[in-house]
């Protein structure tokens, strides 16, 4: 499982190599060669899936927890998820061999470069972006995934009235990105006054939301639709 780090210099993330797990290492070498997607071309969903449900992308999903929450609730909508850390995929990988769940495949890539390279236009239902890293320092701000010409590129590859739905729990963080995102004509807020979202049914709240609850860090969901 290649990963290139030479594409872009400025990333919104840093890749770290991470402990993991007996079981994480052994359902990378068994299921990933099942799940995973390695392959370089233009993503033809139809085939990757094997049939013409919606498609939901999930960037960053991190331990893989809301991904298989949603998979396992919507069997009839694919997910593809995306992640940079090994034994974060070895663990959604575990989880969907627990669960019996076929409706995920899995990138390890930069969600970006897929977007820009790999998937075509106007053919996504959902872009689910959870818990990005806020990147707390100024200097550091410039990394931040969610910006103008992402914000662009994933309306892109949305198809009409599909979602995007943004999740974080730092707040300066959440008001910058709700300014940002009524800057853009294309995108409906689904609630009025440009508001924040109660938690939706398909995202779960998450091992590490109720550790950010413990440091009193509330949740901030912002869901739009493409016009």
């Amino acid at each position: 499982m290649d990963f290139d780090t030479n594409k872009r210099q400025i990333r919104s993330f840093v890749l770290r190599g991470g402990k993991m797990t007996t079981g994480q290492k052994k359902a990378l070498d068994e299921l990933w060669p099942v799940y995973g997607i390695e392959d370089k071309q233009s993503l033809a969903f139809p085939e990757i899936f094997g049939n013409e449900n919606p498609v939901w992308l999930d960037i960053g999903f991190g331990n893989g927890e809301s991904t298989a929450f949603a998979a396992a609730q919507h069997p009839d909508v694919n997910l593809l998820g995306i992640e940079v850390h090994l034994p974060g995929i070895g663990h959604l990988l575990i989880r969907m061999h627990e669960q019996d769940l076929n409706n995920v495949r899995i990138m390890r890539d930069d969600a970006v470069d897929v977007l820009q390279t790999q998937i075509t236009d106007a053919s996504l239902d959902a872009v689910h972006v959870y818990f990005p890293d806020p990147w707390h320092k100024k200097r550091h701000h410039k990394r931040r995934l969610l910006n103008a010409d992402f914000i662009s590129l994933v309306i892109s590859k949305l198809k009409s009235g599909g979602r995007l739905h943004i999740a974080t729990d730092w707040e300066e963080y959440a008001l910058e990105v709700q300014a940002l995102l009524i800057q853009f004509a294309d995108l409906e807020n689904t609630v009025s006054d440009n508001g924040f979202a109660d938690r939706p049914a398909w995202r779960p709240e998450t091992k590490f939301e109720r550790r950010g609850q413990r440091l009193q860090h509330n949740s901030y969901d912002l869901i739009l639709v493409k016009r």
